[in-house]
């Protein structure tokens, strides 16, 4: 099996699979990404210490501050104590909560409505639909493309048009 192959198996598990909690994993949330796929989080009693991503995740799923995580607890380290299992998304997260897994700590830090909607979830992870010919007739309906936004943007008036003509005969 190829990477590209694995990286998309892994990604599909992590934002589309189900979630289960077993007995030495616990919830906890992202504060500070440290580099080197470690990151500081923090879990219910507002403990902070340091997690690590298996190698697995690496390359194939992003974790920024502020997500929410399954980790499992290692015995072998003294500063990173635990092993992210799985990584939250909303529709995860509203599971967790109709099966009372769901710490009371962070129900305060669960982002607002328009995040937690699965269908604005999934908005982004579907492929684009194709428009038909009636509907992608206009250039209006085009939107600016973002990367080019602080490019420098030139106009000619039509005199330096014509004048540009004319000296390069």
């Amino acid at each position: 099996m190829s990477e590209a192959t694995k990286r998309k198996i892994v990604t599909q598990e992590v934002v589309h699979g189900d979630v289960k909690i077993c007995k030495n994993q616990f919830i906890v949330k992202v504060v500070e990404s440290k580099g080197n796929n470690l990151h500081l989080v923090e879990d219910e009693t507002r403990h902070t210490t340091l997690c690590s991503m298996p190698p697995k995740f690496r390359k194939s799923v992003w974790i920024k501050k502020g997500d929410f995580l399954i980790v499992e607890k290692i015995e072998e380290g003294k500063k990173v104590t635990c092993e992210v299992v799985s990584i939250l998304y909303p529709p995860q997260i509203d599971d967790l909560k109709s099966e009372d897994l769901w710490p009371e700590a962070f129900e305060d830090a669960i982002p607002d409505e328009s995040c937690k909607k699965s269908e604005e979830f999934t908005k982004y992870r579907s492929p684009r639909k194709i428009k038909s010919d009636s509907e992608s007739s206009s250039d209006d309906s085009l939107e600016e493309n973002v990367n080019q936004l602080n490019r420098p943007v030139v106009y000619l008036s039509e005199s330096e048009e014509s004048s540009e003509d004319d000296g390069a005969d």
